[in-house]
This record gives C-alpha cells, structure tokens and sequence, in this order.
C-alpha cells in the first residue's frame, strides 16, 4: 500500500459533465492505499479462504423479478459486446448484453477463463462483493473525496491525474478506448478490455491505474451534484444512471459512487477518465469494467 497524505482538496469541475460540480475544498487525513486495483490473483485467494459466493454467482430472487421466466433467473453479469458499426450511442443496450455464467472467474460467460488474466483487475463484483474483501483483507473501500485525492497524485486542479493533456509527449496515459466507440477498439498499448495492473505510468503518489482500466467502487453514496460538507444535502429523488444511459431514475435504488473510468472510457461517449469525473451505480451492479481497490 502507498502512503497518501494529508492536504487540502480543490474537488471536482465545472469544465466538463454536471454532476462533477460544484468545484470545492475538502479537507483530507492521511491514509494508505493499495498501490493498483485488486487483482484476479489478490481476489482468488480471499475467495479461496473463506469461500465467498459473489452476487454474478448467485441466483436472481424470482420475488425482484415477479414477470420474468423463472427459468430465466439464472446467475449472470452484463457483459460489454462490440457492435458490426456505428450505432446511437444514447441506447446503451445496443454494447450490453446480459450473459447467464458471467462472473469474476468466467468474465464472458461459460467457457471463459482468467487463467491467463490473473494480474488483471478482477471485474463483475458488486459493491457487497468490494465491500466483504475489503473487510477480510483489514481495509476498507475509499471514501469519494480520498479517491480523488489520491487520483490528482499531488497535482492540483489539472483535467488529468497527469496534467492538462490526454497524452504526455505523445504517450497514452492509461487503458482507455482507443478507436471509434463501441465498434472499433485499436487497443491501449496493445491491451483491449483490461490491462494488467501497472502497464500504465503511475501518477505522482505512485499509484496505478487510478485512471482507465476498470470503474473503481467508492463509500459514498450517489448524489446528482456534489454536497459541500456544512450544506444542506441534494434531494436524491432525480439520481440519473449517468454510467448506461442518462435520464433515467432509480430513486429507490441503493447507489454508490464510481471513480476513474475504464477501458471502455472514450473522448466521444464517456470523457470520464479524469479524478474529478464521477458516475454512479446500483449496488448490485456487476459488469466488465467495474473493480475496485481498498484504503486504510
């Protein structure tokens, strides 16, 4: 784990999605954080001891789902999937599947397998799942304000956790998309999807990929703009699923926090490969780019 220390926060931005304002300053205590997500390897291990099932793993309870199939209720994730061309990038259906088999061990479904991908991060886990590792390896996942700033690595106020441009001399920064989303992907530096931990710079504090590879899990909760600590809170009522499609509500849903972007992060649908980007999740979301790292 990397030392991080204590400072003062300028949070968020005004240059680029809504819910990323307002700018503001938080105060932060030192802590220590893993140096790079967790790993199918880190992953495999707290799972072999103590025989943890996660929410991929598990049947869908027919009482959530009262018109579905029951045989249809199978344990499955949603697995990102190219499209033939050029689609409407407002329809996020059109590069999501829903894969019955797809969890952390078997990322596209039956039949896959991550016995060539173990220093990759793991992916399909659920908050619950980030949640239970982080308490049985003695941690626990990040707050918003520390992901941040820990992901500007001392820099302050700059668009990337490397500066105020995309690449630095001409070198890519991180595992995001490279090409025309969702149909072509060029590859990052020779990865498509995800990226071992550490194939990428590490930023100012020494830590990888804090930016692209895989959406990482925070403690708080999702709020449409952020809440100054001292002010009154944000009616949650109008929570928006800015990660697969915008304008939608799911107030009644449990929602947290995601940080850093993915690999599937692209300048045309998804500029949120930045530390003061943000976008929120249901709980019980598991998929091919959301993973997570812990603190301390």
């Amino acid at each position: 784990m990397i030392e991080i220390p204590s400072g003062t926060l300028l949070m968020g931005s005004d240059e680029f999605y809504p819910e990323e304002g307002p700018v503001h300053e938080r105060e932060i205590a030192a802590f220590v954080m893993d140096e790079h997500p967790v790993t199918n390897e880190d992953f495999a291990r707290f799972v072999s001891e103590t025989g943890y099932v996660t929410v991929a793993e598990r049947p869908l309870d027919p009482v959530e789902f009262p018109d579905a199939d029951p045989e249809s209720l199978v344990p499955g994730a949603l697995v990102f999937t190219p499209t033939a061309g050029p689609v409407d990038l407002n329809d996020w259906r059109q590069w999501w599947r829903w894969q019955p088999g797809a969890h952390w061990r078997a990322p596209a479904g039956v039949g896959s397998t991550i016995e060539d991908r173990m220093r990759h991060p793991v992916v399909h886990v659920a908050y619950e799942d980030a949640a239970a590792y982080a308490r049985w390896a003695g941690k626990r996942l990040p707050t918003e304000s520390e992901w941040e700033w820990a992901a500007r690595g001392g820099l302050v106020g700059r668009r990337y956790a490397w500066g105020d441009e995309p690449r630095v001399g001409g070198r890519l920064m991180a595992d995001t998309w490279q090409g025309a989303f969702p149909y072509r992907n060029e590859g990052a530096d020779g990865w498509v999807g995800t990226a071992p931990v550490g194939s990428f710079r590490a930023n100012g504090y020494g830590l990888f990929d804090m930016i692209g590879n895989v959406w990482e899990w925070t403690s708080d909760e999702w709020t449409p703009r952020h809440v100054i600590p001292g002010t009154r809170g944000v009616d949650a009522g109008g929570r928006a699923n800015l990660l697969l499609g915008a304008g939608t509500s799911f107030a009644t849903e449990p929602r947290r926090v995601l940080k850093g972007g993915s690999h599937l992060c692209a300048p045309e649908y998804c500029l949120r490969y930045r530390p003061a980007a943000r976008t929120s999740q249901t709980e019980d979301s598991a998929t091919t780019h959301i993973g997570f790292r812990c603190v301390r």
